[in-house]
């Protein structure tokens, strides 16, 4: 094979690298030790979806890369979710100081640079940080992805099914843990052994395996996570008043100590964008883009039901217009079967001190294309903020493998001032809505009497009554009235006088599930409409059908309704 002169490994690059479409400047390429800024590497903006791996070993430049694509995804009006490990993201929101090595390496490669300041929205997760928290019910999971979270077996599984159905029945809501414990352990009580035994399915052994279960969750902190008002993942799909796209910056300062958070956050957020997001084809460019940092850790210790829905989910969520681009240290922390489906790599040195690292740097040369470059050597010597790249062009065909430096961000590279960041939140019109924790009526109180308790009006339960509401043959007026009045659906309780009955308005019907109780009447929607702040959330996640049957697609969810 005659070796090509540099003339013609730089008209190589030009070609595959000539596109038609909108893109995302990655850098110029680094052809036998120079750097040409006439040769331009690119990313076609229609191919993000497509999907991508960054990887690279500590300190060769991962975050600043995805960081300085965020960017660009940004001024193209395409919103972004960043999973900030580090803190180093919220950088996003200050302007960058230009500095004459900064300025001598922008111009090296042709970069027009300016600090800029971009449109950042931080969340933390249960409010765990510095952010506006985010939250979700147990209603909106569903037994069968709980059950993946808490890797309970099948008979398990199908236990807690029932523990579902036995709460809708019953108008139980299950909005955070202690309304999933407390109808369980209603449920294994002498109180309601004859309700176990018409679940029939259920034993007092199993139930007892999922209340451990439970407590393992309460310790990892999803205490904090499950719960009111519920984030509506439509949020991560704005744009600022200007059109950029908003940049959705989940702060996660204790994922070392609880990676099971995160997967659990994770899990849910691409669950209900999977299910509520339409086909979408191909498009000019992405609805959303997400970038999950370190995402060793996401994968390490995870279960198979988990590895198995992240899968599915990478290979059918691009028709929806979502791209997911995975960062990490090397390839093999993707599983094989994740990795297969990421068209796009950047790729940063590698280092190669121990057997092990020479036998990953093996096998992550044979992932790319054949090229011009030595790509053992190349990875192995290339700097800090510099990658071998290919990715798909917009006839879907890989492009020629180039060694390139890579354009700087024009924001800070590094974390914004705290008092930024407060400020930033405390502006957000986000924090109105989920900034307030809101522990409403639901299962735990039902069955403690606490809601009947407060109202001043407690009736003695009939002997051989079951939970407030359940198998119990007295009437509380005042429990009734919260029922129907401020919870806004009918009433499970008899009504003590014919002129108590209310006459519920012609509602229209919610997107149905394959299944659905017969006394729901389509509350959510209701509620939705008459309710404001953080029970609109509520009023999202209280129709029954929409909890015990978020049970189908790829994730075991249904759809749901955006408010």
């Amino acid at each position: 094979m005659a070796i090509k002169s540099t003339a013609d490994k730089v008209a190589t690059i030009q070609k595959g690298y000539t596109l038609e479409g909108p893109t995302i400047e990655l850098g110029a390429a680094i052809i036998d030790g120079e750097v040409h800024k006439d040769a331009p590497v690119r990313l076609p903006l229609s191919m993000m979806n497509r999907h991508g791996l960054v990887a690279g070993a500590t300190g060769t430049g991962k975050t600043v890369t995805l960081h300085m694509m965020a960017e660009q995804l940004s001024t193209a009006g395409v919103p972004v979710f960043l999973a900030d490990i580090k803190g180093d993201l919220s950088g996003l929101a200050t302007a960058a100081a230009g500095s004459e090595k900064l300025l001598a390496r922008t111009a090296g490669i042709g970069q027009p640079w300016s600090g800029k300041t971009f449109p950042v929205e931080f969340l933390a997760l249960g409010g765990d940080g510095n952010g506006i928290p985010v939250r979700a019910t147990i209603t909106s999971f569903g037994p069968i992805l709980l059950s993946r979270i808490m890797e309970l077996n099948d008979t398990q599984e199908s236990s807690l099914q029932l523990v579902f159905h036995f709460a809708d029945k019953n108008n139980l809501e299950l909005i955070d843990l202690k309304d999933l414990r407390a109808v369980i352990q209603f449920l294994t009580s002498a109180e309601g052994k004859d309700e176990l035994e018409e679940l029939g399915g259920l034993s007092k052994a199993t139930a007892g395996v999922i209340l451990r279960e439970l407590i393992t969750l309460e310790a990892q902190g999803m205490e904090k996570f499950f719960g009111e008002p519920e984030f509506d993942t439509a949020e991560l799909m704005r744009t600022a008043p200007d059109g950029r796209g908003v940049i959705t910056c989940l702060e996660l300062p204790t994922l070392q100590t609880k990676p099971m958070l995160f997967s659990t956050f994770l899990m849910w957020l691409l669950a209900d964008l999977f299910e509520d997001l339409p086909e979408a084809g191909d498009l000019d460019k992405p609805k959303l883009v997400f970038f999950l940092d370190e995402a060793h850790l996401l994968f390490n210790g995870a279960s198979k039901a988990f590895l198995d829905a992240i899968t599915t989910t990478v290979r059918l969520i691009r028709s929806k217009g979502v791209g997911i681009f995975f960062v990490t240290q090397t390839p093999k922390d993707v599983p094989a079967e994740v990795l297969g489906q990421l068209a796009n790599r950047v790729q940063h040195a590698l280092r190669a001190y121990t057997p092990e690292d020479a036998k990953a740097l093996k096998a992550t040369v044979s992932t790319f294309p054949m090229s011009d470059y030595d790509l053992e050597e190349t990875l192995t010597s290339a700097g800090i903020g510099e990658a071998v790249i290919t990715v798909m062009n917009e006839k879907g065909a890989p492009t020629p493998v180039a060694l390139t430096r890579l354009r700087a961000p024009e924001s800070v590279m590094g974390p914004s001032a705290d008092a930024l960041i407060s400020s930033t939140v405390a502006g957000s019109a986000l924090l109105p809505k989920y900034g307030t924790a809101v522990d409403n009526v639901s299962a735990y109180e039902k069955i403690s009497g606490k809601a009947a308790a407060d109202s001043g009006a407690v009736e003695s339960p009939a002997p051989g009554a079951g939970p407030s509401g359940v198998r119990t043959s007295g009437v509380d007026a005042e429990a009734r009235r919260i029922e129907e009045d401020i919870l806004g659906r009918p009433s499970s309780r008899p009504a003590p006088a014919p002129q108590e009955t209310r006459q519920e308005p012609q509602r229209q019907a919610p997107r149905q599930p394959q299944r659905q109780p017969a006394d729901d009447g389509g509350t959510a929607g209701d509620l939705a409409g008459a309710l404001g702040g953080g029970l609109k959330s509520m009023a999202r996640s209280l129709g029954t059908q929409l909890g015990r049957e978020l049970l189908r697609g790829v994730f075991g969810t249904a759809p749901k309704r955006r408010r």
